[in-house]
């Protein structure tokens, strides 16, 4: 918004022209992360009182740790705060043409909606368990696949005229189109290795990191700061990428796919840094407030929709890899309880509680030993990605 403003401008006198400054997209990526991070700030103690006066306290399960007990009442649905800072923020700074910001944004609102109606059924109704599993994976995948047919086509081309032309000719081609190279899986540590997947590889892909990706971020959302900091680390990073990717000269000598626009989701990197940096100030430890799924699920989305547009989901499951273990540790437990039970009659278990981070306090961990401890390892994590921009 503020750059068509600021075009605007320069077009109505030639001593404005220091609204140039706007052109550059890394100005325009601090901008958006101080602007995040200033309302994030200045609206969060008025949303922690809102949502204190509506008794929006979070449930703590029957079976959770018992150190968490004295968490129950806390307002939870903070995550609404951090979207809100993120939309506002994006909108005034990216350039509003630019159809991949738009496909990130409507795919975190979207998933942030589903969030949104877990944590009122939690706290409403009094339900600890919120939306039924069922219908909240139904929801995802609607979302997750329409974000996933639009982008298969997106990639290949570069405005959405095309993008059309190109699902035509998929249709017209009886379904068996081959996308180019940059459409492919690439292998990070590699010079231009990209593993053909078709649309329907690519669609498949996209879906499962989308989706795998939110609910990775919920599950590991269980401490208080655990989840929103490597949110900021993997996001930023992927903001990196990002830059790289839409510019035909670093992407060139990089040996990165060029995706003319993905550059703009730099601003929506930055503007998620900014917000999660604000709730963090409130979020760490002891919490005030807490994201909920509202937070949780559309951050992770929006990590994995912003991988999938910049051709990194190698590389995502790399830098989060702390997502990725919260999610395999309850996975694991679940299938070998369930397999132990029916094999010997009862359950048993790998770890002493899922998630991870529940495991590690039950050995003896403090909350905040094992929030900083995942924190740096986040930090190692996305140190090790970043090194695959030169390392290929």
């Amino acid at each position: 918004m503020l750059l068509i403003l600021s075009q605007w401008l320069q077009g109505l006198s030639p001593e404005l022209g220091f609204f140039r400054v706007f052109q550059y997209l890394t100005f325009r990526a601090v901008m958006a992360a101080l602007t995040a991070l200033m309302i994030g700030l200045v609206a969060g103690p008025k949303v922690i009182r809102v949502l204190t006066s509506l008794k929006i306290g979070q449930p703590i399960r029957g079976y959770a740790m018992q150190s968490h007990l004295s968490k129950s009442g806390t307002p939870t649905m903070g995550g609404v705060l951090i979207l809100l800072s993120i939309a506002i923020s994006t909108l005034l700074w990216f350039d509003l043409s630019n159809r991949f910001v738009w496909i990130v944004l409507i795919v975190t609102m979207g998933f942030g909606a589903i969030g949104w109606v877990d944590d009122w059924r939690k706290v409403v109704n009094k339900d600890p368990e919120g939306m039924r599993s069922r219908e909240k994976y139904f929801w995802q995948s609607v979302i997750g696949l329409i974000a996933a047919v639009y982008l298969v086509f997106s990639i290949s081309e570069s405005s959405n005229a095309k993008v059309f032309e190109l699902f035509l000719t998929w249709v017209q081609s009886g379904f068996s189109l081959d996308l180019p190279p940059k459409a492919g899986l690439q292998l990070p540590f590699f010079k231009e290795v990209s593993y053909p997947l078709g649309v329907l590889g690519f669609v498949i892909l996209t879906y499962l990191v989308i989706v795998g990706s939110s609910n990775a971020v919920n599950l590991t959302d269980g401490l208080d700061g655990l989840a929103i900091m490597p949110v900021v680390m993997v996001g930023s990073a992927l903001g990196v990428f990002a830059y790289v990717t839409g510019s035909s000269v670093y992407s060139k000598y990089l040996f990165f796919p060029n995706i003319p626009g993905a550059g703009e989701l730099l601003i929506f990197c930055a503007a998620m840094a900014g917000a999660g940096l604000a709730f963090l100030w409130f979020n760490a430890h002891p919490a005030q407030v807490f994201m909920g799924d509202v937070g949780a699920l559309a951050l992770g989305a929006a990590l994995g929709t912003i991988a999938v547009i910049v051709r990194q989901e190698i590389v995502l499951a790399i830098m989060g890899g702390i997502f990725v273990v919260e999610a395999l540790s309850v996975m694991l437990q679940v299938t070998w309880f369930k397999y132990t039970k029916k094999r010997y009659g009862e359950g048993r278990r790998l770890l002493k509680m899922a998630p991870l981070h529940h495991h590690f306090e039950k050995s003896g961990w403090k909350e905040t030993q094992v929030v900083v401890r995942f924190w740096i390892i986040t930090m190692l994590l996305c140190l090790i990605g970043l090194s695959t921009l030169k390392l290929r």
